[in-house]
């Protein structure tokens, strides 16, 4: 019986020129085809331009079940080089455990911080790394990396990483243009410490096949071969596979995991699957799947949360780079809320109910984008309230292939790499995509947004105990029947509701029960009902 093997996925990320990759080769006990930059394009620049894998096999930790077995951590190599962060979130999405490799001369960095963020949102789990040890002088080199590490566990306090493990190495020491026989430092302390922060990933074979393919490339006499991480399904030999971007299907030829054949993959698998007759320069990354299962769509709606360290509002109509799977593609958005009353009410995760009434937001609602004003009307208290949940309705410049309930990150990608802040905005999960080009027309009219407009008005006179007149609220021509029922607010507190018209020149009837005696006030429509308008009127324009 052949022994049990533990796949789990380790991400290698960091700033750029923090020894990432040299971490990697120092770690591996077997590279990939695409592991340790060795494009030519790498090679000639000096940096890691896309996703490099290999794998290290160590024996099976206790924490992770008894019985002989191998853990084969697969590790992925992502960039540092703040141009090419769209890889780094593809990379990021794979794996389940993540390594953020800092500099110990230089500490946390622009590019450091960014994949901090995105491991927050993609990981469960993580290992600091600081590396280069071999280059602090050697009588301070203990204090300075004391010193590093208290920096760090400072900076991950209040991350969902903090007390993360923190392990200093040097994997190349001296340089990349050491000699090969200087031995690394601390390998074997972080391979301990990776081994017990292992855990049994998610892994689930059943359902639609799935992979995010991030290398393609031909074999003469053999085929074609996609490589790439299994997001979900299992996949064997004989199996047909869809490349839906390019509407083509293909069969099985062979399988490898890092050079070793196999029959049968599932997710979370690394693996390379052969295909014949088709041309790896139509495919340089991307998804396949079961054929039929993945639908283009060309806007969606995302429930979301907003990145705490991007600065600035996040404000409807504005465009982001709208990261999904491996795409990268501009969007508009739209954002959404309950209904106020409906703010502390608990949302079902994961669906997105059309039955419901929403409330269009000119912004991501947030502590710093409402103001004070806006807080005392909806707590006495003058605390912030607001919803458990918010929605965003992507408007995507160009289809995009993608499953349901896949991650979303909305980044600001055209600001200057040079600026010390974070080009990432908001992350959330793909609930209800939009096949129909005409989706405006077919299926929008289904979202149920509506505006809330504030109209002021004035009491003219008290026609009884418990009825005033009010004027100045609406055109006479207008139709007040539809208002019929809306409450209105007085400024002297009282709540009404309106009753109906009063004569021909727009004037209308209030009803308050329990009216006092009082004077002629300032009067506040609060018209909520009435702007709940077509799709029509509320398209962004």
């Amino acid at each position: 019986m052949a022994a049990r093997v533990l796949n789990v996925n380790v991400g290698v990320l960091g700033h750029i020129d923090s020894g990432k990759t040299a971490l990697a080769r120092a770690l591996s006990t077997t590279g990939s085809t695409a592991a340790f930059d060795r494009a030519p394009q790498s090679r000639a620049r000096g940096i890691t331009l896309d996703l490099g894998f290999s794998c290290l096999r160590t024996e099976l930790p206790p924490q992770l079940g008894p019985g002989p077995g191998e853990l084969q951590l697969t590790l992925v190599d992502c960039p540092g080089h703040a141009s090419l962060i769209r890889t780094i979130i593809g990379g990021a999405q794979i794996i389940d455990l993540m390594m953020l490799v800092i500099d110990v001369t230089k500490g946390m960095q622009t590019q450091s911080a960014e994949c901090l963020v995105i491991g927050q949102i993609a990981c469960q789990k993580m290992v600091v790394v600081l590396n280069k040890i071999d280059l602090l002088p050697e009588g301070k080199r203990q204090s300075a990396i004391e010193k590093m590490t208290k920096k760090m566990q400072k900076t991950l306090e209040n991350t969902k990483f903090s007390g993360c493990p923190i392990v200093a190495v040097a994997a190349k020491p001296g340089g990349p243009e050491a000699p090969e026989s200087e031995n690394p430092q601390g390998i074997s302390e972080l391979i301990e410490v990776l081994k017990s922060q292992a855990y049994l990933p998610s892994r689930d074979p059943s359902g639609h096949f799935l992979m995010a393919v991030d290398h393609c490339f031909s074999i003469k006499g053999q085929g074609t071969v996609m490589t790439g991480t299994i997001l979900s399904g299992s996949v064997s030999l004989g199996d047909n596979v869809e490349i839906p971007a390019l509407k083509v299907t293909k069969k099985v030829k062979s399988m490898q995991m890092f050079h070793t054949p196999v029959t049968y993959a599932m997710q979370g698998d690394r693996v390379g699957v052969c295909v014949t007759q088709f041309d790896p320069k139509l495919l340089e990354r991307g998804l396949i799947c079961t054929p039929d299962s993945l639908h283009t769509i060309h806007a969606a709606i995302i429930s979301l949360k907003k990145i705490q360290y991007f600065r600035g509002a996040l404000q409807t109509k504005a465009k982001f780079h709208i990261t999904v799977g491996h795409e990268t593609v501009m969007g508009r958005v739209m954002f959404f809320s309950p209904a106020p009353a409906n703010f502390s009410e608990e949302i079902q995760e994961n669906v997105f109910d059309f039955e419901k009434d929403y409330l269009y937001q000119e912004q991501y609602l947030s502590k710093d984008s409402v103001s004070s004003e806006e807080n005392k009307e909806n707590d006495q208290a003058g605390e912030v309230q607001l919803p458990k949940q918010q929605w965003a309705l992507l408007e995507f410049e160009k289809p995009v292939t993608c499953p349901k309930l896949c991650l979303v990150i909305g980044s600001k990608l055209d600001t200057d790499i040079h600026a010390n802040t974070c080009r990432l905005a908001f992350h959330g999960v793909l609930l209800q995509g939009m096949e129909d080009k005409n989706y405006t027309e077919t299926f929008l009219p289904k979202l149920k947004v509506y505006k809330q407009k504030h109209k002021e008005g004035q009491v003219e006179r008290v026609m009884d105990d418990y009825s005033v007149i009010g004027r100045s609220l609406f055109k006479k021509e207008t139709n007040i029947q539809i208002f019929v029922g809306l409450k209105v607010k007085l400024s002297t507190g009282e709540d009404g509701i309106i009753d109906g018209g009063f004569g021909q020149s727009g004037k209308f009837k209030i009803r308050i029960p329990g009216l006092p005696a009082w004077t002629s006030s300032a009067l506040y429509a609060f018209l909520r009902g009435c702007c709940r308008r077509s799709w029509a009127l509320l398209q962004m324009g």
